[in-house]
């Protein structure tokens, strides 16, 4: 990176498009908004004046925005990228190309540079998150950060035996072959088994040879979530020498270097079914601040535990984060630390790093503190348990804390709350659902999880926390791992602006609308047939959000500054920032080290990938589990919500479990027409919409890809020219459904 710095002159007046333009074709790993104004001196007021000339050449097209906010020359390459490796040159280096190139035109090339150390050098095939220089001419230079291991192809399914062939059932509804098994390896009908896939391509199905039976069958509810962790890719055990720093570890019982919260009558307040409790809760009046609150988070100190670079560092710097399923748990941390002592369990100490925080009657941070303490955890409570109390039901648990630990929290959340609404937070409602198992592991019920101030309260209070976090790390110039969730792309809200056209809304003018235009959409549509589709689609105009030690903000909290602090047990991202800061606030010798922050741009990547896989492993195995409780009901109707439109058909929720299906656009009227962008499908005589009630019927329940195939029965809205599908009639509307449309 050349790092080429503006012409003096340009520090008094604003600079001109040229000039700009010059510094980000110079500089694209450098040249976010903060950049520009400290590179050509502009501050103040002026720097709006910046912002405006930023948008007019981005919305020109003369450069692009990259991630956190970053703008580049059209077509360069962000700092840290994915490459794969295709050739090697005349001098025997790798030449490599972007794993996901969406400019236009050929891709620029990549000479990597050679590897350090003993590891072997790159090979044709390789993938590698690699730091780029650019070397002008459309060329970069790139230095390995990380290897991607490639796993050789292989596939995952259920062996089948079929008129005397063994095969291969993928359980990846994407493969749509079957594989012959060369080598059954001494499988049995029914099993799950992974396989390697071969390379020998002769007539008829591929071929397989079974490399592992994973010990369990379609009928065994256990089968769910292991289909997801092979499938994603989700290490499952701990090495020997994890194990052994993990079990050689002490509990904490002394005060040394700690400030004693023993005294303190903290809580944790979790799920029923939650088997950590990292977090730990206490609020009082604030005797100095009238209408005020003095609230207390205590948050296990994972980091007196797990210190830089040894071995159960190491395991969960790759594992990223725990991953939840309905029957288990893939833990971050072996669980004598996760489930013992890091886990804030009721009247045993525990070491925490805890942070004081003041708010005011209108639920402002006025100041916080943080410190490093020894806890012990006056009751382990349930949301729900914790709900009753505060609606007058309190049981032998709760009883004795109604008055004095209870209602205190549900005062700091009333004043949190209205800090949440006065900042303009965006304010989605879309239920979750929620498997509940049964003695003998099957799925008893499947419904919407509830949603209580209970879970709110904690949710306040955890953001707040994190919030002091990222002001303390900030205030302190300490290296920070921030939450960040930058503001919608400008395609995303043209794609919503079409598709709200549909119910007569507006989306407020201009390009970069702010989170209060949003919530303003969702005040028009609270408690309307089109709220569901609507917050559906003002979700899916948002930025993914990720980790990323550059601070662009969270958009969707309406934040300036947040780093994840309140579950180091499960996130490797909040332990970092416990790490930092115990540096920052001199708390110990265990803090971050010198120098771990030129890692942080490539460890964000990482710890984002994984947060993505942990959330796809867990969405396949709810989705299985809810196909396996709906298998016995093939060919019952259902009312449903179309939940997605694209050119393979229509996407469907049910009402009543919330369970995600199809319906094939094979099904539909050949003479369809989809507008994607709008989420619209029309054809003659009727057209249907994101958030039109439905009636469906069940055709397909298929528990080994975990998908579900529906027949569209009645629904949308008629047209005024009717003509008859090439299946039948148009939808149907039943009277129930005309009233719904009329009101």
């Amino acid at each position: 990176m050349t790092n080429k710095q503006p012409p003096a002159h340009a520090a008094t007046p604003l600079p001109s498009r040229e000039d700009l333009l010059a510094y980000i074709e110079d500089n694209p790993g450098a040249a976010s908004k903060r950049d520009l104004a400290r590179a050509f001196g502009i501050k103040g007021d002026r720097r709006k004046a910046l912002k405006a000339m930023l948008r007019e050449i981005a919305d020109e097209g003369l450069v692009q925005r990259g991630r956190r906010r970053r703008l580049t020359a059209p077509g360069h390459l962000p700092e840290v990228t994915v490459v794969d490796v295709y050739a090697l040159d005349a001098d025997g280096d790798p030449l490599a190309r972007p794993a996901d190139w969406r400019g236009d035109g050929e891709a620029p090339g990549i000479v990597m540079l050679p590897e350090r150390g003993p590891r072997a050098a790159l090979g044709i095939g390789d993938r590698v998150l690699a730091r780029l220089k650019r070397l002008g001419s459309g060329q970069y230079e790139g230095r390995t950060v990380k290897r991607i291991p490639r796993p050789p192809d292989r596939v995952l399914g259920v062996y089948q035996q079929v008129g005397g062939d063994g095969r291969i059932v993928p359980t990846d509804r994407r493969v749509k072959s079957e594989f012959l098994v060369d080598d059954a390896g001494g499988a049995k009908p029914g099993e799950l088994v992974l396989a390697e896939t071969s390379s020998d391509r002769r007539m008829g199905l591929p071929r397989a040879r079974i490399t592992e039976r994973l010990g369990a069958t379609m009928k065994d509810p256990r089968a769910f979530s292991l289909i997801a962790i092979h499938a994603n890719g989700i290490p499952v055990n701990f090495a020997a020498d994890v194990i052994a720093e993990a079990e050689a570890a002490k509990p904490v019982t002394k005060l040394t270097g700690r400030e004693d919260l023993r005294d303190i009558p903290l809580v944790t307040i979790d799920g029923a079914d939650a088997r950590d409790f990292d977090d730990a809760v206490w609020a009082e009046p604030d005797p100095d601040n009238p209408g005020g609150w003095h609230a207390i988070v205590a948050i296990a100190d994972v980091a007196h535990y797990v210190t830089t670079d040894r071995p159960l560092d190491r395991s969960a710097r790759e594992r990223g984060n725990s991953v939840y399923f309905p029957d288990r748990v893939v833990p971050m941390l072996p669980e004598s630390l996760s489930n013992n002592l890091c886990s804030l369990v009721p009247n045993q100490p525990r070491p925490c790093l805890a942070v004081h925080m003041w708010f005011g009657a209108d639920g402002a941070l006025h100041r916080h503190r943080f410190l490093r303490g020894l806890m012990r955890s006056a009751a382990r409570l349930t949301y729900e348990q914790v709900q009753s109390a505060r609606d007058g039901y309190p049981d032998d648990d709760t009883g004795p804390l109604a008055e004095t630990i209870i209602a205190p929290l549900y005062g700091v959340f009333e004043a949190l709350n209205q800090g949440r609404k006065n900042r303009g937070a965006i304010d989605l409602d879309l239920p979750e659902r929620q498997v509940i198992l049964g003695d003998d592991g099957h799925v008893a019920a499947v419904a919407p999880r509830p949603r209580l101030d209970a879970h709110r309260l904690i949710e306040e209070l955890m953001i707040n926390a994190n919030v002091a976090a990222a002001e303390t790390l900030e205030q302190r110039q300490t290296a920070a791992m921030y939450r960040i969730h930058d503001e919608p792309a400008a395609e995303k809200i043209s794609d919503l602006r079409e598709f709200l056209k549909g119910y007569d809304l507006k989306l407020a003018a201009g390009q970069h609308p702010r989170p209060i235009h949003f919530n303003r959409l969702l005040d028009q549509v609270a408690n309307t047939p089109h709220a569901p589709a609507v917050n559906t689609a003002i979700l899916r105009s948002q930025a993914k959000a990720e980790y990323s030690p550059e601070n662009v903000g969270h958009f969707g909290l309406s934040l300036r500054r947040y780093a994840h602090f309140t579950s180091p047990i499960r996130r490797y991202a909040d332990l970092l920032v416990h790490r930092a800061l115990i540096r920052a606030l001199d708390l110990g010798n265990d803090g971050l080290p010198d120098g771990a922050e030129a890692d942080f741009v490539a460890l964000g990547e990482q710890i984002s990938q994984t947060e993505r896989r942990a959330q796809s492993a867990e969405r396949d195995a709810l989705d299985r589990y809810v196909t396996a409780f709906l298998e016995g009901r093939v060919g019952a109707t259902f009312p449903a919500r179309i939940s997605g439109v694209s050119r393979f058909g229509l996407f469907v929720t049910l009402s009543e479990t919330g369970a995600d299906g199809i319906i094939p656009r094979r099904s539909l009227d050949r003479d369809a027409t989809v507008d994607e962008a709008g989420h619209v499908m029309t054809a003659p005589g009727w057209v249907i919409r994101l958030g039109d009630m439905v009636e469906v019927r069940l055709r397909e329940a298929n528990t080994t890809t975990g998908g579900l195939v529906f027949e569209l029965l009645s629904g949308g809205a008629e047209t005024k020219t009717k003509k008859k599908r090439s299946g039948g009639k148009p939808p149907k509307r039943s009277k129930k459904s005309k009233q719904k449309r009329q009101t």
